[in-house]
């Protein structure tokens, strides 16, 4: 007996319901599983970042004892990271990665941590006192490339997972070849392991060079260029979604300086005050930042007055730098001239000759560089944002 319209229409609509509801079901099972993925991979970071730090504390009770050098911003990239990671990465779309980015990030961070401060306390500490100090010091070797790839990565596909334009796919595979590149060359230079001083790589080769300077710059230099791949998105971005990628490309560009400035153009220098007063705060600035980046363009909080900040950083910086160097220009040829009519080669007469010709060319120096950057950078955002 052949079936009527009505009949067949009621059958296809119950199937219909029946796949919605085993869709729903899929999707619930899914969004489950995400929530307790990224839940399970902060708690291993805390507990790495955790163990990391207390290996820090029991060093610290012997006086000089060695310590991880990139402890501190690790520490802050293991617990911001992988929390806000924890809390936004189920709330993305299938196939957008920036919240399992976060989280990889942190977990990654906690691990280095805990790696390196391993590596201290059992090799140059306490000798012996821990299994497997060298391969673990190996693991932190060349772990660190890897992280900053993450980095890069993040920035080339924030926020909606895909590259600003196909013209970028070439710059992203550079980007991945260069990191397993380098992560390999870095495992295996002979040489002391970033951040543990003296500590040499136990599976180094002899025979071959150190990379891990050429590495470290070549990465640093990508990390500047991804951070440019924001700004290449930021100026045909509209509405939210430009005012998510302001304060995000903001924070991006912060680290990445910094970052050049506190690892490679202060070693580069030998100067103590960029090592530290310049490299190691806009580096962690920016690190930080990126979270709190993360953060609001998820709750898609009111922004406020991100032109103002980033006008002023900018002024300050480009300020802090001409400043800088106009003052070592002349104390070294007033030093020279000292030299040549006292026959004293530390004046300290060159120094407060250049001090006051700083304080002098201050205020006109400020307000030529604000205006530079006001007509570079702000002159075509006087359109309000759609």
């Amino acid at each position: 007996m052949n079936e009527t319209p009505q009949a067949t229409t009621e059958t296809f609509s119950s199937k219909a319901k029946r796949l919605s509801i085993l869709e729903n079901e899929a999707a619930g099972m899914r969004s489950s599983e995400a929530v307790w993925l990224a839940r399970y991979m902060c708690l291993l970071s805390l507990a790495f970042a955790a163990l990391g730090l207390l290996l820090l504390v029991l060093g610290r009770e012997h006086h000089g004892a060695p310590v991880f050098g990139q402890w501190t911003e690790d520490a802050v990239v293991a617990v911001g990271f992988s929390t806000l990671g924890a809390l936004v990465a189920p709330r993305f779309p299938p196939g957008n990665p920036i919240g399992w980015l976060f989280c990889a990030i942190g977990l990654v961070g906690a691990v280095l941590l805990f790696c390196g401060e391993y590596a201290a306390y059992a090799l140059l500490l306490r000798p012996g006192s821990l299994p497997a100090g060298e391969v673990v010091a190996w693991i932190a070797s060349w772990l660190w490339v890897a992280h900053i790839g993450l980095f890069l990565f993040l920035a080339l596909l924030f926020p909606d997972g895909r590259l600003p334009t196909r013209r970028w796919r070439p710059f992203a595979w550079l980007v991945g070849t260069a990191v397993a590149v380098g992560a390999v060359a870095s495992a295996y230079s002979p040489g002391p392991i970033r951040g543990l001083g003296s500590l040499r790589n136990p599976l180094g080769i002899e025979s071959i060079p150190n990379l891990s300077g050429a590495v470290e710059v070549l990465v640093f230099v990508l990390a500047l260029a991804a951070s440019v791949s924001l700004l290449v998105r930021l100026h045909g971005a509209r509405g939210v979604e430009r005012q998510q990628i302001r304060w995000f490309s903001y924070a991006a560009a912060v680290a990445a300086v910094g970052a050049i400035v506190y690892y490679v153009v202060s070693d580069a220098l030998d100067s103590w005050w960029l090592h530290w007063e310049v490299g190691f705060v806009a580096m962690m600035s920016g690190v930080v930042g990126m979270p709190a980046a993360l953060g609001i363009a998820i709750l898609r909080y009111r922004l406020h007055d991100i032109d103002l900040v980033i006008n002023l950083t900018l002024v300050y910086g480009l300020l802090t730098a001409v400043l800088a160097g106009i003052f070592e220009l002349n104390v070294v040829a007033l030093q020279h001239l000292a030299l040549v009519l006292t026959h004293v080669e530390d004046s300290q007469l060159a120094y407060f000759a250049s001090a006051l010709m700083l304080a002098a060319m201050f205020e006109p120096l400020k307000r030529r560089i604000d205006a530079f950057v006001e007509w570079r950078f702000f002159r075509r955002n006087t359109q309000p944002d759609e």
